[in-house]
């Protein structure tokens, strides 16, 4: 590529205010619910810049076991070689100085569960000039901020929101159910857990939801206070 030639000469003030020579990055975030095709996506694009001569890495939350260790693999059993990390900020020195200058492109997998999502995607396309592309859910169950994904959308080229198929009525998909009774806001799981539904299903879903919920804390409570009951008697 032919380097840029400024028209006016740039003064040693202004030579100064420039903070690198190297090409700037990019980046990309593809987002939306659970079996959407958000890692196939990713994978895609990963796989065509490798195949454009242009260096790879993928790199996915070590939080998430369900298909293999040191892979992402999408719904259908496509996989990727990755690296799994707790954090993004220790990639560098985990994939090596020297190793990580080379790299063009780096593909992120369930982004939402990288606390340090913002700051990365910063320094990586910001300042070492990577492309980032990113993939995670943009909201989690009850269809609120799911980690930092939307955080990186100021910063993001491009955006793309996929939908699913409702698993009820075959709509497009927007949101994620949890068919169990579980609240806590990681829980790692796969069609057992989850199904993508249309906005009637996941409201009609919700409702179905808490009265199963309040239903079995009534039978637990019962459960629970009829031994001391017995007892007194």
């Amino acid at each position: 590529m032919a380097s840029f030639k400024p028209s006016i000469p740039l003064t040693s003030d202004s030579a100064a205010s420039v903070p690198s020579s190297r090409t700037s990055g990019e980046v990309h975030v593809i987002m939306g619910p659970m079996f959407a095709g958000k890692t196939t996506a990713l994978l895609r694009r990963i796989k065509s810049e490798g195949n454009n001569g242009r260096n790879v890495a993928m790199i996915k939350s070590s939080k998430d076991t369900r298909y293999a260790i040191d892979s992402v693999v999408t719904h259908d059993g496509a996989k990727f070689p990755c690296w799994a990390l707790p954090d993004l900020l220790s990639f560098r020195q985990n994939f090596g100085g020297e190793a990580y200058e080379k790299l063009d492109v780096i593909g992120i997998d369930e982004a939402q569960f990288f606390e340090d999502l913002y700051d990365f995607c910063c320094m990586a396309a910001d300042h070492d000039g990577k492309t980032i592309i990113v993939a995670g859910l943009d909201g989690d169950y009850l269809r609120r901020s799911f980690g930092s994904v939307l955080e990186i959308i100021p910063l993001a080229d491009t955006v793309t929101k996929l939908t699913a198929r409702c698993e009820l009525c075959g709509k497009r998909a927007f949101f994620t159910l949890r068919k169990t009774e579980e609240t806590q806001t990681e829980l790692i799981a796969g069609a057992d857990v989850y199904m993508p539904v249309c906005r009637q299903h996941y409201v009609n879903g919700q409702v179905l939801m808490k009265a199963a919920r309040t239903v079995v804390e009534s039978h637990k409570f019962k459960s629970d206070t009829f031994p001391e009951v017995a007892a007194v008697v």
